[in-house]
């Protein structure tokens, strides 16, 4: 499987973070999943590092494809635009956006 995904860094108001990922972003992203096409979300936050101390990310978020093709032809589409284009309006410590390959 293949995957987009996202590291957020620590946002400048989490909460302001949080509110908005939960009832403006995620729903944006679940209605645009089947144009994308990918299969499967997984949300992560991250509490603290593993050594107990502050982490130094924030969120992550994979979106998985069942392959490669799926994939590069996902991002091509106009709902994985706009669900790009969403993430000035919270992410505002910055995030990283990489492509997975599971395995």
């Amino acid at each position: 499987m293949w995957a987009v995904t996202v590291i957020y860094n620590i946002p400048k108001d989490a909460a302001a973070f949080e509110k908005y990922y939960a009832a403006v972003h995620i729903p944006l992203v679940q209605a645009r999943q089947k144009e994308v096409g990918f299969v499967r979300a997984d949300l992560a936050v991250f509490p603290r590092a593993l050594d107990d101390s502050a982490p130094a990310f924030y969120r992550q978020a994979h979106l998985w494809f069942d392959s490669e093709q799926a994939l590069q032809t996902g991002i091509a589409t106009p709902g994985f635009a706009a669900i790009g284009a969403d993430l000035a309006n919270f992410a505002t410590g910055g995030f990283v956006a990489l492509i997975a390959r599971g395995g």
